[in-house]
């Protein structure tokens, strides 16, 4: 169970991104505050002497404004009295001299009065944070629109529209997903500690300076400042490096040390718990999400919020040496031109000197290339390039892979295209014919979308699509990690190809390769994964620790016990300061599983469902668990308690109804059971598995011909499934049917000839 779990983490979202405390204020000493000693880094205000322009650039910048005081020059929101009423979310905004407040529901279900202290972005809306007790901030999940009226904006907003949650639903702006200490803050602070408990589950956090600094993405900078200081008052310092005491040296980064500075905060990622690192490696800090359903489309656009890093990382951009501030000021955080401008740079027949040559061919920006009126939306690079997703409700942001539009691959991969989501009256086929009379009809390669979109839908075998993704070194990082975290999942057929991707050149592909070998013999295990020990990168040693966390130390080769205790001791103590989410606690409960610790592992499981009941991982691991060591009253329970929530998505509410049916079986309850196989069932059509037990349990009942019929819905689902064969062998055979059975005997030697249960009786079948 844990191996399928173990790629569900905590600490990927952004606060705004998802779809429980006290009301009362926070005393002052709970509050956020400056860090007594922020190692290496200079006062806040020190870059102002000497680099006033560029200082004027970051002052609007979206990251100045990143999270500031809520004063009056810095609250874009309406509190002269204002109210919201939608969906039975009420509210109030109002000021009380200087200070603003809202008057909302608080988390006893009555109105409370509770008070702004900081805003949190400002374009195209602006969030409020308000204190609650131990330590959290919480964010409103009501916001401000600060787009000009003109364009539907200047108004207070959802950024759940038409939902209300209930006190003790996660998503309420005072539950899990709204804490602004867990889900956000370490991007939109600089230096920032999250000092988490995971006993008392609080925080005590820290930054050096509250919002996004220079010193954010050039690193701790008191040895450049005093140097700086120095040398202007006319002493002979020398500069302390080659970079003059900066903790970034900028100017010696390539594209792709550059892209990866920008990685840890634009980018959706498991936290290691080392907090950000200005100038280490990206997988020292942080391990990225592949290219996961309800993230990405299987051909690697953008679904869910992702940020720019994963889609960047698939481009041929990317691949060709172009980093962020090729197209972005750094400081202001814009892009450097307006409109085709942009690209231009580089895709122009007779561009200046250019680092990237491969991206000189023709001219783009005609009519001759994007077959659009010129000055129209469809002229647009952008458009047919970087088209856009919208996420909370406001906010359009573009797709950073800078793919080619492919309408032709709609049917192949279910992804979506760029020219049908601006044409919405036209089909993608129509879209694809247009494209090969503009262009004629090239020769192109196989799209890895394909192979994913067959593997996600069940159509294709993951052995035979996924390896040939994995080994194409041709094919970006990204898209080779995230064939080995489908393989990974398979376990053992998947050894063969995951054994070659531990050595891959790739941090990012090890890193992904390890899970797989979590369940393989001990000794095995070690040969494969002890090496990985002394990876240069924290997130392979992290990977593989927790896949030899169930090793007794004495297994291992006595030189490496002392360091492995060493490893082990600093991973779980790293896992509990990022407890502070239910994913959080899922890892922690893991490794604790792994060695043994079952009931705490069991108590951090409790712990992460009351985070969020609704969290389906920690409740079905808890439910294993407990069902292992004869608990078997908390299992029924908890199983129960999960089918009978509100809003659980219908495929985490059909595997937990198929748990139920399994473990009431189990308790002698089969009536029951067959209903809830029942409802499992039709939430679950594509699981033929459900089927063959409930045709199973239909029989042992008695009722032969609904488990017949059950049987026969699984193979119309899966028509060579052996085991759905090979019981309407039986049933039909007992009953002395034997037409009927000879038939399900013929389909059964194509689809499993080698089968020994039908080697078994095929001495009974002569024809």
């Amino acid at each position: 169970m844990t191996c399928l779990l173990s790629a569900l983490w905590g600490g990927l979202l952004c606060i705004a991104t998802l779809a429980h405390a006290a009301a009362e204020p926070a005393s002052p000493g709970q509050l956020p505050r400056l860090a007594a000693k922020a190692e290496g880094y200079a006062a806040e205000a020190s870059c102002l002497g000497c680099h006033d322009s560029q200082v004027a650039q970051w002052k609007g910048s979206d990251h100045a404004w990143a999270m500031r005081h809520a004063t009056p020059d810095n609250v874009l929101g309406d509190f002269n009295d204002a109210h919201f009423d939608e969906a039975d979310v009420k509210a109030r905004f109002f000021r009380k001299g200087e200070d603003y407040f809202v008057n909302l529901e608080g988390e006893d279900g009555k109105p409370v009065d509770v008070k702004i202290l900081y805003t949190f972005g400002h374009d195209p809306l602006q969030q409020y944070l308000v204190a609650l007790s131990r330590g959290r901030l919480q964010a409103l999940t009501l916001a401000w629109d600060s787009r000009p009226k003109e364009e539907g904006g200047q108004r207070w907003f959802s950024l759940y529209p038409g939902q209300r949650f209930a006190t003790s639903d996660p998503l309420h702006w005072t539950g899990r997903y709204q804490n602004w200490n867990a889900m956000c803050a370490d991007c939109h602070s600089t230096a920032l500690d999250k000092g988490y408990d995971d006993k008392s589950d609080s925080f005590t956090t820290t930054w050096h300076e509250q919002t996004v600094g220079c010193q954010a993405c050039h690193g701790p900078s008191q040895s450049h400042v005093t140097w700086a200081n120095q040398h202007k008052a006319g002493g002979s310092a020398k500069a302390p490096d080659d970079h003059y005491g900066l903790g970034v040296d900028t100017r010696a980064l390539d594209s792709k040390g550059q892209v990866e500075q920008c990685a840890f905060c634009h980018s959706r990622r498991q936290g290691l718990g080392t907090g950000q690192q200005p100038g280490h490696p990206q997988l020292d800090q942080s391990l990225p999400t592949t290219l996961r359903a309800s993230l990405y489309h299987a051909d690697g656009q953008i679904d869910g919020e992702v940020y720019e890093f994963d889609s960047f990382v698939q481009s041929k951009m990317s691949a060709a040496g172009v980093g962020c501030t090729d197209c972005h000021n750094p400081h202001t955080t814009k892009i450097k031109l307006e409109g085709n401008g942009l690209c231009l740079q580089c895709h122009n027949p007779q561009p200046p000197a250019s680092r990237f040559p491969s991206l000189q061919a023709r001219e783009y920006d005609s009519k001759a290339h994007h077959h659009h009126e010129p000055g129209s939306a469809g002229a647009q690079c952008v458009n047919c390039h970087m088209p856009t997703k919208t996420y909370m409700v406001v906010d359009p942001r573009r797709d950073h892979s800078l793919r080619i539009p492919r309408p032709d691959l709609a049917a192949r991969t279910g992804s979506p295209d760029a020219c049908t989501a601006c044409h919405q009256d036209k089909e993608p086929a129509w879209a694809a014919k247009a494209i090969d009379t503009w262009y004629g009809k090239p020769k192109r390669p196989p799209h890895y979308g394909e192979s994913f979109h067959a593997v996600r839908s069940g159509q294709g075998s993951p052995l035979a699509l996924l390896p040939p993704l994995l080994a194409d070194k041709s094919k970006p990082a990204i898209v080779r990690a995230t064939a080995a975290e489908q393989l990974a999942d398979l376990g053992l057929p998947a050894i063969p190809e995951l054994r070659l991707a531990l050595k891959d050149d790739s941090a990012l592909v090890r890193a992904y390769a390890v899970s797989g070998f979590a369940n393989t013999p001990p000794m095995a295990r070690l040969d494969d994964l002890l090496p990985l020990l002394r990876d240069p990168t924290l997130a392979v040693r992290d990977e593989a620790i927790r896949a030899l966390a169930d090793i007794p130390p004495e297994r291992l080769p006595e030189a490496e016990r002392a360091g492995f205790q060493h490893l082990l001791a600093d991973y779980e103590r790293r896992l509990r300061g990022n407890a502070d989410l239910p994913g959080g606690r899922l890892n922690l409960a893991v490794l604790l599983s792994r060695q043994g610790r079952q009931q705490e592992a069991m108590d951090e499981y409790r712990q992460a469902l009351r985070m969020d009941p609704y969290f389906v991982p920690a409740r079905v691991n808890l439910v294993t668990l407990a069902s292992a060591a004869q608990q078997l009253d908390e299992a029924e329970t908890l199983l129960r308690d999960g089918v009978a929530l509100d809003k659980m998505p219908v495929a985490d509410h059909g595997n937990l109804a198929y748990m139920l049916a399994l473990l009431l079986v189990e308790r002698g309850k089969a009536e029951e059971a067959v209903d809830w196989l029942d409802k499992a069932a039709a939430e679950l059509p594509g699981n033929v598995r459900i089927r063959y037990n409930q045709g199973l349990l239909l029989s042992q009942l008695n009722r032969r011909e609904e488990a017949l019929a059950a049987l026969r819905a699984g193979l119309a689902q899966a028509p060579d499934d052996p085991d759905l064969l090979y019981t309407l062998i039986y049933l039909h055979a007992i009953a002395g049917e034997q037409e009927e059975a000879f038939g399900y005997v013929k389909r059964m030697r194509k689809a499993a000839p080698q089968d020994p249960r039908l080697l078994a009786i095929e001495p009974y079948w002569t024809k």
